[in-house]
């Protein structure tokens, strides 16, 4: 018998029982539209994942820190990031930008609304990389020297402006408040209160020679100094203020895994904004102090220190070999490439997980063609008699039945993968308007992706074949002069 007879054949056959034959499919219909539109999640979710790394440029983005080394006395030592070390990084085969994230504090007016907050400085070549490239609305600033500024979409609605697009080429004042060494010497050798001059004759000079007066007033005085430097430091600042035009609006620290402050400036405009700034926190200073040390405001040029450093490095070069290279240098990493293959790992789990509770429905489903294909061998004893008689043997009655097995798994599993779709398209309606209801940016949860197309017919035919092989090797072991006898 030639395919078409056998297709012919099943295609009959399956008709002839129409209510039972739908039910069958109704039952792979079922399983595969569950397999499918469990499947769907994952693969949105995996999907949209995959798309944040791709957008942000986090698969070819590395973060630099300081490694701790305990040596045998205890002490903690970290290797420091300064700008010698940034220079060997950037010295790495394949890295193509080295560069800090360095924020400082400014006041921010635009219109009516005025905020203090972070700024960011960057330089052009990092506002070019893909993390800093997600725009909403405008663009990047010209140059590193740009009267220019870029906000997020934090700062936008932080300055009460609804949409991101409002906001391009508006003015932006910027002011920071420098603080300056000079401003503490003064204070220390300032004497407009006269308070010097009160000292100076408060001193007992019958006891100046006395150890234990001359210590507590050498105590004294230290220690009226530091509060003096210290209140000079904090609260004699320089005001330096920029006006800036808004070149472009990006998404917020909440939309994207880099920490982003919500405006960022060009280099050179940053450094006209804090240039000499020595400002730290006076946590910082007093633990400074107490501890016996400089604080890193005294440090030369070439000590000064970043908390971390960001790698950009070319796609074609494996991030293990980058990231080897900054471990060989002494320091530690953080690769989101290498953070994405744990991604990638519990992404095949979390789809084994789904796809193993449509394959549960679909074996089920198997039962239900076993069992019609096993009711159609004892109603049909006759005409497989019959076929026997007339010349066929039994690998073509074998094949009938495994047709019609597979025209029931092929027919059902495409109805199902339409289903699947459809109720996974009505539960990614559902939740985006969850999403917005909620004031989220809603994003596709759900994706039916080729692949997920293939696996899903694909098991529905192989499925229905094996629950379709035992009643076709049954009705072709049947003895054609039993079957007519009986009959």
């Amino acid at each position: 018998m030639t395919s078409y007879d056998l297709i012919t054949a099943a295609a009959d056959n399956l008709w002839r029982m129409k209510l039972r034959s739908i039910l069958t499919m109704a039952g792979v219909l079922i399983a595969i539209a569950a397999f499918v539109s469990m499947l769907s999640f994952g693969a949105g979710n995996q999907q949209y994942v995959n798309d944040q790394f791709e957008k942000f440029g986090l698969l070819t983005t590395m973060q630099v820190f300081p490694e701790e080394d305990k040596n045998g006395s205890d002490s903690v030592k970290a290797k420091v990031l300064n700008d010698s070390a940034l220079a060997l990084l950037a010295q790495i085969p394949g890295v193509r930008l080295a560069y800090p994230l360095e924020a400082f504090e400014i006041e921010a007016k635009l219109g009516d609304s005025a905020a203090t907050l972070n700024a960011q400085a960057i330089s052009s070549e990092v506002a070019r990389t893909a993390a800093m490239s997600q725009y909403l609305a405008g663009t990047r600033f010209e140059n590193d020297s740009a009267h220019q500024a870029v906000v997020t979409r934090d700062f936008v609605k932080r300055m009460g402006i609804a949409e991101a697009d409002s906001a391009v080429g508006r003015e932006l004042v910027v002011t920071a408040r420098l603080v300056r060494i000079d401003s503490a010497w003064a204070a220390i050798i300032s004497d407009k209160d006269g308070a010097i001059r009160k000292r100076l004759r408060a001193i007992d000079r019958d006891s100046i020679f006395e150890p234990g007066y001359m210590m507590g007033l050498l105590r004294r005085e230290t220690s009226e100094a530091l509060r003096r430097f210290y209140s000079g430091l904090m609260n004699n600042r320089e005001l330096v203020t920029e006006t800036l035009t808004i070149s472009g609006v990006i998404p917020g620290r909440h939309e994207s895994p880099m920490r982003i402050e919500q405006v960022i400036l060009p280099l050179a405009t940053a450094r006209r904004l804090n240039d000499g700034d020595i400002s730290m926190s006076p946590a910082s200073l007093m633990s400074s102090f107490s501890s016996g040390s400089l604080p890193d405001m005294f440090a030369p040029k070439e000590g000064k220190s970043y908390p971390k450093v960001t790698l950009d490095f070319d796609p074609h070069t494996p991030f293990k070999s980058v990231r080897d290279s900054v471990k060989a240098l002494g320091f530690k990493t953080y690769s989101f490439a290498e953070q994405f293959e744990e991604i990638q790992k519990m992404f095949i789990y979390f789809d084994m997980a789904l796809g193993m509770i449509g394959l549960i429905a679909l074996v089920t489903a198997s039962l239900g063609i076993a069992n019609t294909m096993i009711m159609s061998i004892l109603e049909r004893r006759r005409e497989i008699g019959v076929l026997k008689a007339l010349g066929a043997d039994d690998s073509d009655i074998r094949r009938i039945f495994l047709y019609e097995a597979a025209a029931i798994g092929t027919l059902g599993a495409t109805f199902g993968i339409i289903v699947g779709w459809g109720i996974a398209r009505v539960a990614s309606f559902v939740a985006q308007s969850f999403m917005r209801r909620e004031g989220v940016e809603a994003i596709e949860l759900f994706a039916t992706p080729w692949w997920l197309i293939g696996i899903a017919l694909g098991f529905g035919i192989v499925v229905s074949l094996l629950a379709g092989y035992y009643p076709a090797r049954r009705a072709a072991r049947l003895d054609p002069v039993e079957s007519l006898r009986n009959e």
